[in-house]
């Protein structure tokens, strides 16, 4: 075995060496736990560890190897998983005093998955309370102790940065998966809505919430999503897709492929060093072949109210009563908006679902080039900040934009990640450097629906050529 840190390999690489037999299950899986165990009390990322479990886990996927019976490349890999995602007899607490005594008894659909094809859980992550923030306050970024990690999914992302998981799953409801990728140095992907199931998920937004991986390359991301796409009859919205093989694609050339460059919305009140770094990645996917394609973006100016008109209602319904029988088990900044919800008209809420139905056709007229002069001849992929901003300190309010202006961490954060949510295209964050600060930055991809492959592509074909490593947090 040449790496002598496993916990370094990405899934990738991990698979590849656990497959010729250079690695074993047991041997990742400790190096995994033990550099949990070593940067927890700095990074905070899980809930709870399960170490005992995982051991037996990895143990038992050895003994399949070895006995000729491999399940495919997550077999034997650690994964983390978001507490809001159900796993029988674990306690899924989504990081809040109400759900502090609540067992499932059974796993959620994508713990069935990754159960099936072997993948070892080492634990549950740290997320905002019932996902409903974009800071989680219980875990430090990855790079700076100093600063935020992002939310919701902000536990699942510093674990897969720093190392203490292979990979790991979060939830998407305003940008939860993307928004701690790129402030972690990691990939998140958002798959379409309804493409990955969403049984056994604590809900915070029904018609916006999304399942999906955070790793440390696309192609990791291409193998997790390969194991959790499908249709699954007990969530109503669950897709009946074929189904894909999400790497095949990724090696091949992007020359052709049309990529969207806001002129409007995307770029504006985001950080110089972001929108250059952005732009540079870019030019360095134009330079392997692709094209460069200026575009308006639709309905922008309905963003903001279209997306906490549907998510608080939704919210407050979910958690009615719940929120009505002990309101101070919820931390304040969750109660207050669920609490608001309460006074949003059913009216305006239907107004948002109508806003959000339209947007959805803008979108694909903008992608199909049948929208006048905002689509240009159509695109195959629209490329953006993932965030306008890189890591907010821990307890910073807000941001200040060079005009002048303010705007609250939450709602700058946000900002940029609830289009891919209102109109349910997938997106994926993926890393392009970072600031002078050493601050991560991310780039964010959106494509058509059911378009995966595509992003993966895409994201692969840059890291290939500008990452050919995935680097840990130096914690």
């Amino acid at each position: 075995m040449s790496h002598t840190e496993p916990y370094r390999l990405s899934l990738t690489e991990a698979a590849r060496l656990i497959a010729d037999r250079a690695l074993s299950p047991v041997e990742l899986t400790t190096s995994v736990l033990d550099r949990a165990e070593a940067v927890e009390p700095k990074l905070g990322a899980y809930v709870s560890v399960a170490r005992e479990a995982a051991l037996r886990s990895a143990a038992e996927a050895e003994r399949e190897i070895a006995a000729g019976r491999p399940r495919g490349p997550l077999h034997g890999v650690p994964v983390a998983l978001k507490d809001l995602i159900d796993v029988a007899g674990v306690p899924t607490t989504a990081s809040s005093r109400v759900r502090a005594d609540h067992v499932p008894d059974a796993d959620a659909a994508v713990t069935e998955r990754l159960r099936a094809a072997g993948a070892v859980l080492t634990g549950k992550t740290h997320t905002h309370e019932f996902a409903y923030g974009l800071t989680t306050p219980q875990t430090r970024n990855a790079w700076s102790p100093e600063h935020i990690p992002g939310g919701s999914s902000g536990g699942s992302a510093a674990a897969v940065a720093a190392g203490t998981a292979t990979f790991a799953l979060g939830t998407d409801t305003g940008g939860s998966i993307r928004v701690p990728a790129a402030l972690n140095h990691v990939v998140g992907l958002k798959p379409t809505y309804g493409l990955v199931p969403r049984h056994g998920v604590t809900s915070l937004s029904w018609s916006l919430d999304h399942v999906g991986p955070l790793t440390r390359t696309a192609a990791d991301a291409a193998l997790v999503l390969q194991a959790l796409a499908g249709h699954d009859p007990r969530d109503p919205a669950s897709l009946a897709h074929p189904p894909e093989d999400y790497t095949r694609a990724l090696g091949a050339p992007i020359a052709g492929l049309r990529i969207g460059i806001p002129a409007n919305y995307y770029f504006e009140r985001v950080q110089p060093q972001v929108a250059a770094a952005v732009r540079t990645a870019v030019d360095a996917l134009t330079a392997l072949g692709a094209t460069a394609v200026p575009v308006r973006v639709p309905m922008t100016e309905y963003v903001h109210a279209s997306q906490w008109g549907l998510m608080v209602p939704e919210a407050t319904a979910y958690h009615q009563d719940m929120l009505r029988a002990s309101p101070g088990l919820y931390a304040d900044d969750v109660r207050i908006l669920l609490e608001a919800g309460e006074f949003v008209p059913a009216t305006d809420y239907i107004r948002a679902q109508r806003t959000r139905t339209l947007m959805h056709q803008r979108w694909l007229a903008l992608f199909d080039g049948t929208d006048g002069a905002e689509g240009a001849g159509g695109i195959d992929v629209l490329a953006a900040p993932a965030v306008p901003a890189t890591a907010a300190r821990a307890g910073q309010s807000e941001f200040i934009w060079p005009d002048g202006s303010t705007e609250s961490v939450s709602d700058a954060y946000v900002r940029l990640s609830a289009p891919a949510n209102l109109t349910g295209f997938p997106a994926l964050s993926v890393p392009v450097g970072r600031d002078d600060e050493g601050l991560p930055i991310g780039m964010q991809l959106i494509g058509r629906p059911l378009a995966e492959a595509t992003l993966l592509r895409l994201a692969h074909a840059y890291e290939s050529a500008h990452r050919p490593a995935p680097e840990l947090a130096p914690l």
